[in-house]
This record gives C-alpha cells, structure tokens and sequence, in this order.
C-alpha cells in the first residue's frame, strides 16, 4: 500500500477530475449547481420580459413552451438538488467529525453522473430544440411530442437521478456508521439531521420518478404505450407516479434549508437552538408525511371527494410541524445577542417569506378552493414563495455562512447586504403581484395575455422584480470575484461558531481531523469553548489515517452513460451500446483493481498539528 510519500499528487484540472474528496466533490457540486442556476435564472427573465406587456410577440408559442420546461426541469433538478447536495458534501462530514463519507468513489460517480445528465438536458437547445412538455412532462404532450426535446428530457433526468440517489445512499451511510465518539442522534446539528431525512426521502422518492421515466422512455423510444388511452393505457398514471416522487422533492428540497436556517439562527444569535428535540421530530415528521399528500396536485382530475378530502387532511396536518420550527427559530433569536450579517439578514428573511408560501399551501389544500385556484398564477405565485423565497433564501444564507469553511475566505459584507435586499425587494414584486393575477384569473404557462383585462400593471410590476433578482445575482457574482483577494482571506472560526465544522484550521486538511473529536454535547464546539478548551477533545491517539485514491473512472462512467443517451434519443443503437460498453468496463475494472488507497503517517500528521495545519 502507498504512503502520504509515495502517493502520487495530481494537479490542476486532472484533480478536479479524479478527485474522491469530499470536499472538492461539494465545491463542484456548487460550481455546477451554480452555473445552472444562472441558466434558469436567465429563461425565467426571458419569459418575464414577453409577459411584461399584453400582446407582446417576442418570445411566443413554441419557444416560450421551451423556456418554461428547460425554467423549472433546470431550477428544481440541476440547480437547486445539487446545491443542497454540494452544503451535504462540503459539511455534513465535518460536522458529526468524520474524515470522509462512507463511499468516496460512488460520491464522485454521483457527482459526474449529475454533471452529464444536466449537460445532456441543456444540450437540446442546440440540437434540434428544447422540450416543451412543461416540467412535470404531462402525458400526453410528452407522449405525443415529435421532435427530440422530450426524450432529451427523459434521457437526462434519468442519469442525473441515478446520481442523486447514489449521492443520497451515500449520506444514510455516512450519518448512520461515521458519526464520532459521543455524537448521538440526538446530539447531531439540525442541518445533519436535515441531510439525512432528506437522504431517505430521495432513497424512496426517486426510484418512483425513475421508473416513471422509464415507462415514458419505453413509451417513446419502443411505443409500449403505457400512456396511450387509445391503446388501453392511462394518463393519470404518469401524474401519480410523477407527484409519489414530486411532492416528497418538495421537502427533499426544503428541508436542508431549514437545517441551515436552524444553524444560522442560532450562531447569530449566541444562543443554543430553541427546542431541539421539537425541532428533530419536527424534521422527521415532514419527511414522513411528505409522502401522504401528492393527490393535492390532482384535486381536479375527478379521484372523487373521498380521496380528496383524505390528502386534503394531510396537507392541513404537514403545516403543524413547519409551525413548530418557525416559532421555534423565532424563539431562539427573542433575546439572543443577535448579529445581523449577511447569512442573518437571509436567515431572517426567509421566516416570514416561507410563512406566506405555507398560508397560500394550506389555502389550496383545501379541494373546492383548488379548483378555483388550479393552473391559475396563484399556484405559480405560491410555490416560488415556498422553492425561492424558501430554498432559494436558504440557500443564499448557507453560502455566506459556510464560504469561510469551503474557500478560505469571507465574502464581502456591504456587497452581501446589497445581494439580499436587491434579490429581497426584487423576489416580493416578483411573485406577490402574481397571487392577485391567479385571483383575476390569469392562467400559468401562457405566453401571452390581453391588454384591457386589468392584467398590464400587475405583470409589469412583475418583471422588474425579476430583473432585480437578477441584479443581486450579479451582485453575487462580483462579491465571489472580490473575495478571491487576499485581503478576504478567513480564520478558521470567523462567525464563533458551536458545531464541529469551525473547529479545524484552514484550510481543511484533506484527512479533515487529525484526530477524531470527542463529542461531550449538543453544539459540540460551543462546549469545549464554554469548558475553557481552545479545541476539542480528541477521542483517540495521533495515529496513522487511511485515505481513498482518486480515480478518473467516475468521470469515464458518466461519460459512456452520456454518450448512450444521445444513441438512445437519436435511435442510434450502435453509439448507445458503446457508450454502455464504457459504463460496462469501467464497472468491471472498477471491480478487478485492487486499490487501498494510502496512508498517512503518524510523523506527518504531528507535524501538521505541530505547524497548525491540523
């Protein structure tokens, strides 16, 4: 076996494609998740500039159709997913004091997997065009679709999947199996048990959108119609199977915000999170419950009163514990010591924003409200208030607070603030004005409207705040640039923290702890501080560690999977079975090579510590 001497370094853009760690893996993940975002962000603008007017002419039919499917497939699958899962890579290990996850190899596969998925989806818009089904791909206009678009959809998503659900195995096992000495379930931060409710969501939710995606493969690429009423199938069956997974990808989503939130409320606070335990079983309860009302996507399909007031009920009863964590972080800032930063603004702003998405929930839970309600821009208006106003913000708030950990270095302050109230302000006359449209009867998914129907002002009103949004993602942007001086250069504990993550040096070291930490609490940092210790307590000995080699068969296996897609889209059999013969042989050598990685020796680990490097 190879030493820390031995081991061969790789450098540049060849460590990025081989690497195994998993924190190099989180930053992809958040550069990629990133990049897609700026891409849905840019089709929602566009679509808002031809709504801006009545009449308007610039982007219609088709190409708006295009601009709606590639908004939401790219916002909630390649946006948002990984980077949530990009936080869960770079923290989640840190913080239950764990030198890697459970399975480095599959952690990179699922991150390439993602990567050529997306990829492959975006590429549409240069080959022949993008779908046009919408994102949920309703039968039978994805069915019935005869360009390439749709099956770009299919193909994509479901390598992308596949990667979310290695991702999500992969951080059960973690949580479960490499938690520290002393760090029990119920000594875990929130945004770890976030994380992981979140995993088992994805390990039950998406092998539903998997196989849906296959019957709808099978349908399109071999006519097996599953779908086809004419041919004795059924068009509620794709609706079923896409909202089991859809709803449930609604708190795959959320959750890990609230985790973060929950983090970040109490760190700017100076105060331990308020009700804890409420706050666990809180987490717990969603994800279980998340999984009981996908039927309010359908009230209006005719499943008759019985089942509607059934999911009806359990849409009401999953507003009781999200009540419980916003009072609960309200709770916790009432006299705290609170610090408003930049992630705290966020923080703050996401409370009562995630509160009005959840008022507008319960209203269309109720049946006979729905159809009223239903495919009108008050749905529009309350999900964004729930994915943006609630993710999205989330999301913000988790980069600011964790920028520090993941690049050894802050972000700017003044130009952060500027970030949130220019996206703030911008997000409320986005989508609020939207809620009066549903009301008046504008319905979502059209390109245009006409002028006289008392619709102008509100979609005015309506495109200048996307354009806002849009301004403090560029002011987001520039931050990111400026941060890169040296002058933004961190310490390793630069908000005072109380979880695991702020107790190493920067930059991380690739082993994380030197020693494995002895957890003695709840905020397990925070009660080392209070004892008086300038670190934690170590569990064990200085002592050899064992680390993963990294491997470029990840990047090659997502690639042949990439590669087959375009033979299944085109009916080309001869590149889709090469492309399966690369996944094929890379399994295989996968299988064969003997690789134990290397260690790290004691010496060199003592000298780390000695120099401050661990």
């Amino acid at each position: 076996m190879a030493t820390h001497e031995s081991h061969k370094k790789r450098s540049g853009l060849m460590d990025w494609l081989t690497t195994v760690d998993h924190k190099k893996i989180g930053i992809l993940y958040l550069l990629a998740g990133g990049f897609f975002f700026l891409i849905g962000g840019l089709e929602a603008i566009l679509m808002r500039i031809q709504l801006m007017e009545p009449d308007s002419k610039i982007f219609t039919g088709e190409l708006y159709n295009q601009l709606l499917t590639m908004h939401g497939t790219t916002m909630i699958f390649l946006a948002a997913m990984p980077i949530i899962f990009g936080f869960m890579n770079a923290i989640l290990p840190l913080q239950i004091g764990a030198r890697d996850v459970a399975f480095p190899f599959v952690n990179a596969v699922g991150f390439w997997l993602f990567f050529f998925g997306g990829l492959l989806l975006n590429l549409s818009w240069f080959l022949g065009g993008a779908p046009e089904a919408g994102w949920t791909a309703y039968a039978p206009l994805s069915t019935v679709a005869e360009d390439t678009g749709v099956d770009f959809y299919v193909l994509g998503l479901q390598i992308a999947g596949a990667g979310t659900l290695a991702g999500g195995i992969n951080f059960l096992v973690t949580v479960i199996n490499m938690r520290a000495p002393g760090m029990t379930f119920m000594r875990m931060p929130l945004f770890t048990w976030a994380s992981f409710v979140t995993s088992g969501l994805i390990l039950f939710a998406f092998p539903a959108l998997t196989v849906g995606i296959f019957l709808l493969m099978f349908e399109r690429v071999f006519e097996a119609n599953f779908f086809n009423a004419d041919m004795g199938g059924n068009v509620l069956i794709w609706e079923h199977i896409f909202w089991i997974f859809g709803h449930p990808e609604v708190y795959i989503l959320i959750l890990p915000a609230f985790g973060i939130i929950s983090e970040i409320v109490s760190t700017f606070s100076s105060k331990r999170l308020f009700g804890y335990s409420a706050m666990v079983f809180a987490t717990v309860l969603i994800g279980f419950l998340g999984f009981m009302v996908w039927v309010h996507h359908m009230f209006t399909v005719g499943l008759g009163p019985v089942a509607n007031s059934i999911f009806a009920v359990a849409t009401m009863a999953i507003a009781i514990p999200t009540g419980v964590k916003i009072f609960n972080w309200i709770f916790t800032m009432w006299g705290g010591q609170i610090r408003f930063t930049t992630a705290m603004l966020f923080a703050v702003g996401f409370i009562p924003t995630f509160v009005m998405g959840g008022v507008t929930g319960v209203m269309l839970s109720v049946p006979a409200a729905d159809y009223q309600y239903h495919d009108s821009y008050f749905v529009v208006a309350h999900f964004h208030y729930v994915i943006v106003g609630g993710l999205i913000l989330g999301l913000f708030a988790g980069l600011y607070y964790w920028y520090p950990r993941m690049f050894n270095r802050v972000l700017n302050e003044t130009l952060g603030k500027w970030n949130f109230w220019l996206f703030f302000i911008g997000f409320h006359l986005t989508f609020f004005p939207q809620h009066w449209l549903g009301l008046m009867g504008m319905p979502r998914r059209v390109y245009t409207y006409m002028s006289g129907q008392d619709l102008d002002g509100a979609n005015f009103v309506s495109t200048i705040g996307a354009i806002l949004m849009g301004a403090g993602t560029i002011v987001l942007l520039i931050n990111i640039v400026i941060s890169a001086s040296s002058k933004y250069a961190t310490t390793k504990d630069p908000w005072d923290g109380r979880t695991l993550e702020w107790a190493m040096p920067v930059p991380t070291p690739e082993y994380n702890f030197a020693q494995t930490p002895l957890v003695r609490g709840l905020d397990a940092l925070y009660v080392e501080k209070t004892a008086g210790n300038g670190e934690m307590t170590p569990a064990e000995p200085v002592g050899e560690i064992h680390m993963p080699n990294g491997s470029i068969l990840p990047f090659i296996m997502s690639l042949g999977l990439f590669i087959s897609g375009f033979g299944f889209i085109y009916a080309n059999w001869i590149v889709a079975g090469a492309g399966l013969g690369v996944v094929l042989i890379t399994m295989f050598l996968r299988s064969v090579i003997d690789d134990h990685g290397y260690h790290i020796h004691k010496e060199e680990v003592e000298a780390d510590i000695k120099g401050g490097r661990a």
